[in-house]
């Protein structure tokens, strides 16, 4: 891997952190958000047609942007198999990964595993580039994971889990780790619109190819979601705050922080989807449910802080 990662983290300053963190806040508060559009657009759509109009949409926004901005991308000359594998992992591997997991186990399984993706990041990151996290930064790390698999036990752990489901969701923690690795390493090579735009085509390319074979090439099966009204709504919001701007502040965020600091922002994800749950869909949140929130912040809170006094 590229040392370069390693040498934008040491000359990082106060400004670019904090802009690094609030672009990971801004990132993780929308995919905490997004189950709720996912649920409403799913009451329409089977999962890989919305996962191909929204990446559709993502990759058509981004182009329009790169046309009347003129953007320009530059591939030529550079460790493209390298980019074309960063979008397999993720959205493509990862997506699939993560719905066949969460469909064939229960819910303390499936949140514990998807919990532990920081974790593993983080260790993975010593070897493979080089980035040794604090005794502080793993403790705080360690925290905030506990209290997503507090939460994850507090919810309905309907389902059964079976070998499919074990395979599903070890692909997608494999899979996001190997993303945020090959992500941090490619910053010094592709800009992170450039990365975010290679991954938004080959999500549109592939989730696409596969709705159209799931629906025997029915161009009107397809095309019958968007004249719902609210799964409009709900996929205009997955395309542009969880795909487009997401996507693109998560490249921005491995580009300036470290693994540790950046991957523990992850479990904000959890926090937001239980307090959404509440507000929106006035589901139960209990004194547990609060204790478990306020883990999570504080890991988070707790890594940032560790690197600093590195």
């Amino acid at each position: 891997m590229s040392a370069g990662p390693r040498a934008a983290g040491r000359k990082r300053d106060g400004g670019t952190e904090r802009g690094a963190i609030l672009a990971a806040i801004v990132c993780h508060g929308f995919w905490g958000v997004s189950f709720l559009a996912s649920r409403v657009a799913l009451n329409t759509a089977p999962v890989l047609v919305l996962l191909s109009h929204r990446f559709l949409l993502a990759f058509a926004l981004m182009s329009l942007l790169r046309l009347l901005l003129g953007i320009d991308c530059r591939f030529r000359g550079k460790p493209v198999l390298r980019l074309l594998a960063l979008g397999m992992l993720e959205p493509v591997i990862y997506f699939f990964g993560e719905q066949y997991g969460i469909l064939h186990s229960n819910t303390i399984f499936s949140g514990v595993m998807i919990a532990m993706i920081p974790i593993v990041s983080t260790l993975a990151a010593v070897p493979v580039l080089g980035e040794k996290p604090s005794g502080g930064q793993l403790f705080f790390s360690a925290l905030s994971v506990g209290g997503v698999i507090g939460i994850g036990l507090m919810s309905s752990s309907g389902g059964s889990l079976d070998w499919i489901g074990v395979l599903g969701l070890a692909v997608a923690v494999l899979s996001a780790v190997a993303y945020t690795l090959l992500n941090r390493s490619l910053a010094s090579s592709f800009t992170v619109f450039e990365r975010t735009y290679s991954m938004m085509a080959q999500g549109a390319a592939v989730f696409t190819l596969c709705a159209v074979l799931s629906l025997r090439g029915d161009g009107a099966a397809w095309l019958r979601p968007l004249g719902e009204r609210s799964y409009l709504i709900s996929m205009l919001f997955l395309s542009v705050c969880c795909s487009v701007v997401s996507f693109f502040l998560s490249s921005f965020t491995l580009t300036r922080l470290p693994v540790a600091q950046a991957t523990v922002f992850s479990n904000l994800t959890t926090a937001v989807s239980v307090f959404a749950g509440a507000v929106f869909l006035h589901e139960p949140f209990t004194a547990l449910g609060l204790v478990c929130s306020v883990l999570i912040l504080l890991g988070i809170y707790g890594v940032q802080r560790a690197a600093r006094e590195k």
